[in-house]
């Protein structure tokens, strides 16, 4: 089926498009604010994400528009600006820049990019910058590695546009497969694929979209990562633990023990953050074997925990994506879900029973709408299904 993108392609370019780079976009339904600590997470990529119809440029310029911004972006691939624009194609940038440093590249692009969920939350920005990535590698002859892909987009949204990311959304969009669950140690990007046991009551994952749409860059995420950061220095030093460089120190470092021993010492707030990275990481490990064992119920359960967590304890999750989450937790047919991503704005998530579907989005439906009229026309609900992550 041809995709808008492709037919806008046309109507600027007045040719086809030579190629069609797709990727998806991810949940965690469990494990969330892990990795920026070098903790375990859970993931599955979806059925939707980001287009990118384009072709190649011999004269090296790059030339996106996208479909859901209005600014046509360009520049040159050997002249990228070194400081960011402040615009949706920084990630972009920001990813010419990380492949042209290990790769030669002598071939730009044009292209219309597309994507088939709203902003906010699922990793649109990651998924907009491995789409890209593969596209101009595969203009410029480039065959990249998984890993590569990885930390090449990782470099634009941390080096170039200033997101203290982790690398669960890249990996996710990477590493997944199709009715598998991917389980990340990120620490050391080590991961498994978890078969969907036959066992297992059959589930979609349903994206309740708020209405409201956001920039990481313009949330207090970093301030979340150098909070959890301090509580692990911190603890490192109560318990006289070498330690080193601030920026280079991660919670992964701190035996729980030593927090349970500490913690009482943290600043209020620096403790409940570490208390949701530690508490997170035992949830993990409960989600890992409940999936195993087919258990959906459980590991639904868990992901109820975990957004009740990044509520209390991360202290995320702006009145409309937690009035979304609680109608969520007292809706027959929804095993478990949360707010998704950094939860400022955006979306909720839920895996739910597919013979249930039709119910469960009415209901959550109607109780947001009926709490939030003014964003009937912007709130959506849609359902999706597991999917394998980025062709390279």
């Amino acid at each position: 089926m041809d995709m808008i993108c492709q037919e806008k392609f046309f109507e600027i370019y007045g040719r086809e498009p030579e190629g069609l780079a797709f990727c998806p976009q991810r949940v965690v339904p469990v494990g969330a604010h892990s990795d920026y600590g070098l903790g375990r997470i859970t993931g599955l990529a979806l059925d939707k994400g980001i287009h990118l119809a384009y072709r190649p440029k011999k004269n090296g310029v790059i030339e996106l528009v996208s479909l859901q911004f209005d600014k046509r972006a360009q520049w040159h691939i050997a002249g990228v600006p070194e400081v960011k624009d402040g615009d949706w194609a920084d990630y972009l940038r920001g990813a010419t820049l990380g492949l042209s440093q290990r790769y030669k590249l002598s071939v730009g692009l044009c292209g219309v990019i597309e994507g088939s969920l709203p902003i906010g939350g699922l990793s649109s920005s990651a998924a907009v910058c491995i789409v890209f990535i593969t596209a101009l590698a595969r203009v410029n002859n480039i065959r990249l590695s998984q890993e590569e892909l990885i930390h090449i987009a990782l470099f634009a949204e941390r080096s170039y546009v200033g997101v203290n990311v982790g690398t669960t959304d890249q990996s996710c969009e990477v590493f997944s497969k199709k009715d598998q669950l991917l389980f990340v140690d990120t620490s050391n990007d080590s991961f498994e694929l978890i078969p969907t046991s036959p066992n297992m009551k059959p589930y979609e994952i349903a994206i309740f979209f708020s209405g409201l749409e956001r920039s990481l860059a313009g949330t207090s995420l970093n301030m979340r990562v150098d909070e959890l950061r301090s509580a692990a220095y911190a603890l490192k030093a109560y318990a006289g633990l070498e330690y080193g460089k601030f920026q280079e120190t991660n919670t992964r470092q701190v035996p729980r023990e030593i927090f349970e021993q500490y913690k009482d010492r943290l600043p209020d707030t620096w403790r409940r953050r570490a208390e949701h990275w530690y508490t997170e990481q035992g949830r993990v490990e409960l989600a890992v074997k409940a999936w195993r064992e087919g258990d959906i119920e459980t590991y639904g359960k868990l992901s109820f925990e975990s957004g009740r967590s990044s509520i209390v304890n991360w202290e995320t999750g702006c009145p409309e994506l937690k009035t979304l989450y609680d109608i969520m937790l007292h809706t027959d047919g929804i095993y478990g879900g949360r707010f998704s991503g950094a939860g400022f704005k955006g979306c909720c998530i839920a895996l739910i029973d597919p013979s249930m579907r039709e119910q469960v989005v009415q209901k959550v439906s109607d109780g947001y709408i009926r709490e939030y009229p003014d964003l009937k026309d912007r709130y959506k609900a849609i359902i999706c299904h597991s999917a394998d992550g980025v062709s390279i």
